[in-house]
C-alpha cells in the first residue's frame, strides 16, 4: 500500500463525520497515540468541560430558581428591559435548566448557544458598567481607618488603605469581564461541537 492510500485508509469514509477533533493516523508524531486520543482523551475531556460549563451555570442559576422574581428589578432598572416579570424567571430557567442540559448532554446545542447568548450581554453589561475606579473611601476615610486600625482585619488594610481601594476594584472588574468572557466562550464552543460522543444527544441518535 502506497503512503497516499495509507492516508486515505485513516480518513473518515465518504459521507462518514470524524469525531469534532479526530486525528488521522497518518497526521500524528506518534501514531500509536490515536486511539488512546479518540476513544479516551476526546471523549472524556469534553465531557469534563461540559460538566464545568453546564455545572457553573446550574450554580449560578439555582438562587434564581429559589427566588425566580428577585432579578426584575435588575433586569428593568438597571439593563432597562422591560417586561421584568417574564425575563426574571427566563433568566432562572436559562441557566439552571439549560446548564443541566448542557451537563447531560441532551438538546445540547439549542441550550450552548441561548447560555452563550445570555453570557454575552452579561459580557456587554460589564464592559458599559465598570466599577468606579476613583476609591471605595475618602480622604477623610482614609485618614480615619489608619487611626483605627482596629476596624480592619489586616487584608482589609491591604486592600483599602493604600489607595482607597481603587486597585481592589480594578481587580473586581477585571475578573467579571474575564470570568465572563471564559464562560461564554465555553458555551459558544459547546454550542459549535455538540454533545461528543458521551453525552444523551449521541445516545439518542439525534440531535440538533
Amino acid at each position: 500500500m502506497t503512503r497516499s492510500n495509507a492516508l486515505r485508509a485513516n480518513e473518515p469514509a465518504a459521507g462518514a463525520l470524524p469525531e469534532m477533533t479526530s486525528s488521522p493516523r497518518g497526521r500524528l508524531i506518534l501514531p500509536f497515540m490515536a486511539p488512546f486520543y479518540h476513544d479516551f482523551a476526546q471523549p472524556t475531556g469534553w465531557l469534563a468541560f461540559r460538566l464545568i460549563i453546564g455545572g457553573f451555570l446550574m450554580v449560578e442559576g439555582w438562587p434564581k430558581i429559589i427566588a425566580p422574581m428577585a432579578q426584575v428589578g435588575f433586569v428593568e432598572n438597571v439593563l432597562g428591559w422591560p417586561a421584568g416579570w417574564l425575563f426574571s424567571p427566563l433568566l432562572a430557567i436559562l441557566q439552571f435548566v439549560g446548564g443541566a442540559l448542557i451537563a447531560l448532554g441532551l438538546l445540547t446545542r439549542p441550550a450552548a448557544l441561548a447560555n452563550a447568548v445570555m453570557l454575552a450581554i452579561t459580557i456587554r453589561f460589564h464592559v458599559a458598567n465598570p466599577y468606579d475606579f476613583e476609591a471605595l473611601l475618602t480622604p477623610e476615610g482614609m485618614a480615619f481607618l489608619n487611626e483605627n486600625l482596629q476596624y480592619l482585619t489586616a487584608n482589609g488594610q491591604q486592600k483599602l488603605l493604600g489607595d482607597g481601594g481603587a486597585g481592589f476594584l480594578h481587580q473586581v472588574q477585571a475578573k467579571a469581564v474575564f470570568n465572563s468572557t471564559f464562560w461564554a466562550a465555553g458555551a459558544a464552543i459547546i454550542a459549535a461541537f455538540g454533545g461528543g460522543r458521551l453525552s444523551l444527544d449521541r445516545l439518542i441518535g439525534k440531535e440538533f
